[in-house]
């Protein structure tokens, strides 16, 4: 069944796909104006909602399900662009690893977002391979919202990251006193 696709909202104001990890009501927030990431990871972050927009017009779930998940790909390169640093041992430089793999070692809270991401690894080969049953309709859309929620928290946290100072953590006042 041929249909647009402007029922995929691309940045989603709640994760609704099973398995999406947690995330604060921010997604209906449109993107900085002005993105302070480095070059390369701006680039990457352009790209990757570049990649969203193609694949939110796609007709053929597996298709859709591909483009999505590179563009998550992408801002998971972006992430490391800006935050990655080099392997440390002969052996880890030598050996291929996926960024999705990379990822929570450099920024541990981004680990539900690679397990999902990696989850999702063969069945973009196989979509990418012209497999038109490597993903459905529902599996492409949550795929696609997945994605877009990921860009979005990457995008504010590169763009928080290189604009405010870090502050340290205060323990909260008031809770757990009797008054």
């Amino acid at each position: 069944m041929a249909r647009g696709r402007s029922d995929v909202r691309l940045v989603p104001t709640s994760p609704t796909a099973p398995g999406v990890p947690a995330a604060p009501g921010v997604w209906d927030v449109p993107p900085p104006a002005r993105a302070t990431a480095p070059p390369a990871a701006a680039e990457l972050l352009a790209q990757a909602r570049q990649a969203l927009v193609e694949a939110a017009a796609l007709d053929a779930p597996h298709e859709r399900f591909a483009t999505a998940h590179l563009a998550a790909l992408r801002t998971a390169a972006a992430v490391l662009a800006a935050r990655g640093r080099p392997e440390t041992t002969a052996r880890r430089r030598h050996r291929i690893r996926s960024a999705w793999e990379i990822l929570p070692e450099v920024v541990p809270e981004l680990a539900e977002w690679s397990a999902l991401f990696a989850a999702g690894a063969a069945r973009r080969a196989r979509a990418e391979a012209g497999i038109a049953s490597a993903a459905g309709e529902r599996e492409a859309d949550e795929l696609l919202r997945a994605a877009a929620m990921f860009l979005r928290l990457v995008e504010r946290g590169l763009v928080l990251q290189t604009r405010l100072p870090a502050v340290p953590a205060q323990p909260a006042r008031g809770h757990g006193r009797v008054g």
